[in-house]
């Protein structure tokens, strides 16, 4: 671990980045253009203490996981990722936490959206970041482990978690997934973790095993969703994907399909993170 390296490039990073770019108010007695300590901490979900022994040279080594969080707060680029990995005495591994890591690019745009609920997912249906909107919206998809992190693996061994209103519906919903597995699949092909995703959703549901079957091929770019949100009803949302020049991750931009959905998500940030149980959605999203 090189301890004065580390500390000189988190505090550089933390003092090259805007406040606006994490979706920070940028106020007039701010004396300096980067961020404070005690905003990387909240992003990062740390102590103020720690982030101060990082920047000073004095801290333990920080864990893979606590890099993760800096790296989603400083907004890092892969390369800059890795060197922080590299700094603190960890070699990033293919597959490891930081390949799960939404693109810094992605991020600054969850920020821009502010009001317009938005996700970052990986193009096997981990949903890797939110802004505050989404969370609002259809919860936090953010803390599942194993294989619930996978979206389509959810959706196939947890039907009771997000009702459809037919049988017909929940069919179509169900070979949009499987038909976007596929997609990846074949871009993928010899990847362990789609390959071990495959296997499990194959032995787990026979529903899923049917339709992997039928060998249906098709990346989903655009949908309607339905969510039942405990406190303000139903909203019905247009989705628009977005996609890096890779296929790895995508941008999912929800908004209101008709002015009702618009009212009651309005009516929704005023209400803002008020206790409320998780909503759900027509598939799982």
């Amino acid at each position: 671990m090189e301890r004065d390296e580390l500390a000189d490039f988190l505090r550089r990073r933390r003092e090259a980045i805007r406040p606006a770019e994490v979706g920070l108010a940028d106020g007039p007695r701010r004396r300096t253009t980067g961020l404070r300590r005690e905003e990387v901490a909240m992003l990062a979900g740390m102590s103020v203490d720690y982030v101060v022994r990082l920047e000073q040279g004095r801290s333990s080594q920080p864990s893979t996981q606590l890099l993760v969080a800096l790296a989603r707060a400083l907004r890092l680029s892969d390369d800059e990722r890795d060197h922080l990995f590299r700094l603190a005495g960890h070699q990033p591994q293919p597959g490891a936490d930081t390949a799960r890591l939404a693109r810094a690019g992605l991020l600054r745009m969850l920020d821009l959206l502010g009001d317009t609920p938005a996700m970052v997912i990986s193009d096997l249906g981990v949903v890797l970041a939110q802004n505050r909107a989404s969370m609002l919206l259809a919860g936090d998809h953010t803390g599942f482990t194993g294989y619930r992190r996978y979206l389509i693996y959810r959706w196939f061994t947890e039907p009771d978690t997000h009702p459809v209103s037919s049988v017909p519906e929940r069919e179509r919903l169900g070979r949009q997934h499987v038909a976007d597995l596929r997609a990846v699949a074949g871009r993928r092909a010899g990847d362990p973790e789609v390959a071990g995703l495959i296997a499990t959703l194959r032995t787990a549901s026979a529903d899923f095993d049917r339709l992997w079957a039928e060998h249906e091929v098709a990346v989903r770019r655009s949908d309607r969703k339905t969510f039942e949100h405990p406190r303000v009803g139903r909203l019905t949302m247009d989705c628009e994907t977005l996609v890096t020049p890779d296929l790895g991750q995508q941008l999912l931009v929800l908004t209101p399909a008709d002015d009702e959905a618009r009212e009651r998500l309005s009516l929704l940030r005023v209400l803002g993170t008020e206790e409320f149980p998780a909503p759900v959605t027509t598939d799982g999203r």
